[in-house]
């Protein structure tokens, strides 16, 4: 029992975790309320968990605000970039859905737009990850998140399953597990995430990866 209740021990500093990602998914919800700000909210979460993954977070006040200051930029630029290419989305999905035609054109339009969509996908679950880490351009923050979540399908495949995990049992099973939400799939993801970016820099890896790292830098 007195093990159970040392502040050392890895139940208490899993508990401790798990009750830190509450807290950071209240502060991302009400840093993400302007809605523009939610590229930067997502951005500065996942430098706080990918720190947390590693035992390294400290204040998680500081560090989220931190990365806030710093990332706001790029971060807003990059999330209405993604909101607008969603937006397109949302209407061709529509179209599609509702303009079912029995012919090869329809069929071709489909699949490419369910290819286009599962790239936005990738995008939308590594640019944010890849910003919180490393410095670059918008335009290579784009492609190394969209290659790197290609090159480790598996840990795109896991993360995919803890989004939709969470949001089956918000909607279906228990609506107020809502407290846990992005940041509990923050910090789930962080796990794997923190190893691959630390692969994309190993010199061992092969050239397709080394040249995905080699235009990232780290803060």
């Amino acid at each position: 029992m007195s093990e159970f209740f040392n502040p050392d021990s890895s139940i208490m500093r899993f508990i401790t975790k798990i009750a830190s990602s509450v807290y950071l998914n209240i502060l991302w919800f009400v840093c993400c309320l302007p809605i523009v700000t939610i590229g930067v909210s997502t951005t500065s979460l996942f430098y706080v968990t990918l720190k947390m993954a590693k035992n390294e977070e400290g204040s998680l006040t500081a560090a989220f605000f931190h990365s806030f200051r710093e990332n706001f930029k790029q971060a807003t630029k990059i999330w209405l970039i993604l909101l607008a290419a969603g937006i397109v989305f949302a209407f061709d999905g529509y179209v599609f859905y509702h303009m079912r035609f029995e012919n090869m054109i329809w069929t071709v339009g489909a699949a490419v737009f369910l290819v286009a969509l599962a790239a936005y996908a990738i995008i939308l679950m590594y640019i944010f990850p890849l910003l919180a880490r490393f410095d670059n351009t918008i335009f290579a923050m784009f492609k190394n998140s969209l290659f790197i979540g290609m090159r480790f399908l598996m840990c795109t495949a896991l993360m995919a399953v803890v989004y939709f995990a969470m949001l089956f049992v918000v909607v279906n099973i228990f609506t107020p597990a809502v407290i846990f939400g992005e940041g509990l799939c923050a910090l789930l993801c962080s796990y794997p995430l923190s190893n691959i970016l630390l692969m994309c820099q190993a010199p061992e890896e092969d050239t397709n990866t080394q040249n995905a790292a080699a235009d990232l830098q780290r803060l």
